[in-house]
């Protein structure tokens, strides 16, 4: 962290988001009037970054044994595409996140462990919390992927779509790139749809079903943002979404030898980034 910009420190995790902004009619009253205060005068994306770094580390700091968060760390992010354009909101609903990851940990394999990071009684007590508070959305807006960023996210980027690179003291903090909700849809359908006929048994394909299904239960005025986040200093400008796209149009034509070279290409890259999750 310097100047209140996170420059991608090696001894924490990278993370990488996909959200999707709606417009102010998707959202109740309530619920809108639940947004506007967790808004701050003269915010932008990079200082949300570092508010939600901020509130992360203030987290797993705290002396109780309690490391979820509570309402008071809910952001929000807002986007215009130009000036003039409709604003655009996407809550990090970090508190619905959190629940929903917990409950999944402490119902799997890994219970034993979660418990001893939040016992029973601290659950128990957040949950009566959260009952009471409010819910910035219906439906989670946001997804993260740490140490990397799935493959079937890029089916939904091309390389001529609208992209923000951030740049501070030398170095890329991030990179975003948003798409029209619509057309991030239609990319995820289409192909949904040849992998259903050539390649079902892929781990793509059953990615891909559930992020097409989750995409479109949204509005159609929405918009898909792609969010490096400080993943984006080691591996910009990205062939990611190319060599994807490349791949699977040379599955659809039967060049099982042009998809494998794709793949390689995707490995070489992201591979030594993953594996940083095991390093010292």
């Amino acid at each position: 962290m310097r100047n209140g910009l996170y420059l991608g420190g090696v001894q924490l995790p990278f993370v990488s988001s996909l959200r999707v902004y709606l417009p102010r009619e998707t959202y109740t009253p309530e619920q809108f009037n639940y947004l506007q205060g967790r808004l701050d005068a003269g915010q932008n994306a990079v200082t949300v970054d570092a508010q939600e770094l901020a509130d992360s580390l203030g987290r797993v700091s705290r002396t109780s044994a309690n490391p979820l968060p509570t309402p008071a760390a809910d952001r929000v992010r807002v986007f215009q595409a130009s000036e003039g354009s409709a604003l655009l909101y996407a809550p990090n609903q970090v508190v619905a996140r959190s629940i929903s990851a917990t409950t999944e940990l402490l119902s799997g394999p890994m219970a034993q462990l979660a418990k001893l990071v939040v016992p029973d009684a601290e659950w128990d007590r957040h949950l009566e919390r959260m009952e009471t508070a409010p819910v910035p959305g219906a439906t989670v807006q946001t997804r993260t992927s740490t140490w990397g960023i799935p493959f079937s996210w890029f089916t939904l980027v091309h390389a001529n779509d609208r992209m923000e690179v951030v740049e501070a003291n030398g170095r890329i903090l991030t990179v975003r790139i948003q798409v029209p909700l619509p057309l991030a849809v239609e990319r995820a359908g289409r192909t949904l749809k040849m992998l259903a006929e050539m390649a079902p048994d892929l781990d793509l394909f059953e990615e891909l079903d559930d992020l097409h299904g989750w995409l479109d239960a949204f509005s159609d005025d929405g918009v898909v943002e792609l969010d490096y986040g400080p993943v984006a200093n080691r591996v910009h400008p990205d062939d990611s979404p190319s060599d994807v796209h490349d791949g699977l149009q040379c599955l659809a034509d039967g060049d099982l030898t042009g998809a494998a070279a794709a793949y390689r290409r995707l490995a070489r890259r992201w591979m030594p980034i993953r594996q940083l999750a095991r390093a010292n």
